[in-house]
C-alpha cells in the first residue's frame, strides 16, 4: 500500500470506493446510527490503517465548536470522583466530545480555572466544586457558558445538577441502626457550606427526631473537610461525649474512615463497642475491616447524567433547568451490629 503522509476524508473515501459524506457520516458518533454497523467498521478499520485523523480544527472552525468540555473536581484523589469522571467522558466520548479534567487545589482557584477553561474555547463546563452559594457559577452564568453540576447542588437554581436522595439516605443507615438496636447514635457531619454536608445534617437531625431519638449535645459535630484526617479529629469529640454513642453516621466514607481511627484510639473495637457508618460506598470500603456499612450511590449513572444534561444545554442554550435526584441504596456490611447491652 502506497504511504500516505496525510490522509483527508476524501482520500479514505476513495481508497474505501465510496463517497465522502457516507465516510463522514461513519466517523460522526452523532450520525453513525444513520449507516449500518458492518460499514462503520469497515470505514473505522480503514481509517485507522491509512492513519486518518480528522481535522479538528477546520471542524471547530466550521462549527464553532471545540467538541471541549471542562470538568472541575475537588479532590482528584478521593475515590468518589473517579466513577463520575468515567460516566460523564463515556457519555461525551459517544458524542465526539473530549473531557479536559482540571482538579481543583484551593476553592480561590476555582474561578481563575474555569477562565483557563474558557480561553481554551470548552463548549460547557461539569462543575463537582459547588458550595451551596457559589460565585464560580455565577461567574459561568454571566458569561453565558453551559454548565451542569454534579454531586452537589447550588442553593439558587441557577443550573442543572444531578444529585443522590441525601435525605433517603441517612434514613436507610438511622433506621437500619434503629433496626438493630441502637438509641444513642451521634453524626460525624460534612461541612455545612456544602450541599451533601448540609442536607445529610439536616436528613440526620429529622430521622432521629421522627424516632424520638432525643438530641445530645455533642453528638453531632462537623468535620472541617470530607476527608479522614478532619473525620478522626470530628469522631475523636462525638466518642468523649458522655454517655458515648454506640453508633456513628458519618457523612460520607472517608470521614467514617477517620471514625475508626476515633474509635481505635479509644480502644473501641468496631462493631464490637462502637458501630460506624459511611456514605456514598466509594471503591474499597467493603476491603477495610471491618467492611464500611454504607449509603450506595451509583456514582457512574450520576456522571453520565451530567453528561447528557450538559450535551441538551450546549445544543440548547435555553433548556429546562432540571434537578435529577438519584435513589440511593444501603450496602449492609460487617460494621454495623446491634448495640452491646
Amino acid at each position: 500500500m502506497e504511504y500516505l503522509t496525510k490522509v483527508n476524508l476524501n482520500a479514505l473515501a476513495k481508497a474505501l470506493g465510496i463517497h465522502s459524506s457516507t465516510v463522514s457520516r461513519a466517523l460522526d458518533p452523532r450520525k453513525r446510527h444513520l449507516i449500518g454497523k458492518d460499514l462503520v467498521r469497515q470505514i473505522e478499520e480503514m481509517a485507522g490503517n491509512l492513519g486518518y485523523h480528522p481535522d479538528v480544527t477546520a471542524a471547530s472552525l466550521r462549527t464553532r465548536r471545540s467538541r471541549l468540555v471542562g470538568a472541575l473536581v475537588p479532590d482528584i484523589t478521593n475515590p468518589v470522583f473517579s466513577p463520575i469522571i468515567a460516566g460523564l467522558q463515556e457519555e461525551l466520548a459517544a458524542d465526539g466530545y473530549s473531557l479536559i479534567l482540571s482538579n481543583l487545589a484551593e476553592t480561590s482557584q476555582q474561578i481563575e480555572l474555569i477562565a483557563k477553561l474558557a480561553a481554551r474555547r470548552v463548549d460547557g463546563l461539569v462543575l463537582a466544586t459547588v458550595s451551596r452559594q457559589d460565585e464560580a457559577l455565577t461567574f459561568c452564568i454571566e458569561r453565558g457558558i453551559p454548565v451542569v453540576l454534579v454531586n452537589r447542588s447550588e442553593e439558587r437554581g441557577l443550573a442543572s445538577s444531578v444529585v443522590s436522595d441525601d435525605e433517603a439516605g441517612i434514613r436507610l443507615v438511622v433506621e437500619h441502626l434503629i433496626a438493630l438496636g441502637h438509641r444513642l447514635i451521634g453524626h460525624v457531619a460534612g461541612p455545612s457550606w456544602l450541599s451533601t454536608g448540609f442536607h445529610r445534617r439536616v436528613a440526620f437531625e429529622k430521622v432521629t427526631s421522627e424516632w424520638k431519638i432525643s438530641a445530645r449535645d455533642g453528638y453531632v459535630v462537623e468535620a472541617g473537610a470530607f476527608s479522614r484526617e478532619e473525620g478522626l479529629v470530628a469522631a475523636r469529640s462525638v466518642l468523649a461525649v458522655h454517655p458515648k454513642p454506640t453508633a456513628i453516621v458519618a457523612g460520607n466514607d472517608l470521614l467514617a474512615i477517620g471514625a475508626y481511627a476515633a474509635a481505635a484510639e479509644f480502644g473501641f473495637l468496631c462493631p464490637r463497642d462502637i458501630s460506624i457508618t459511611g456514605h456514598n460506598d466509594m471503591p474499597f470500603v467493603d476491603l477495610i475491616s471491618p467492611p464500611l456499612t454504607t449509603v450506595r450511590i451509583s456514582h457512574r449513572d450520576m456522571g453520565r447524567a451530567a453528561g447528557r444534561l450538559l450535551l441538551e444545554k450546549i445544543d440548547n442554550v435555553e433548556a429546562e433547568i432540571v434537578e435529577l435526584v438519584l435513589q440511593p441504596q444501603l450496602a449492609i456490611r460487617g460494621s454495623a451490629a446491634p448495640p452491646r447491652s
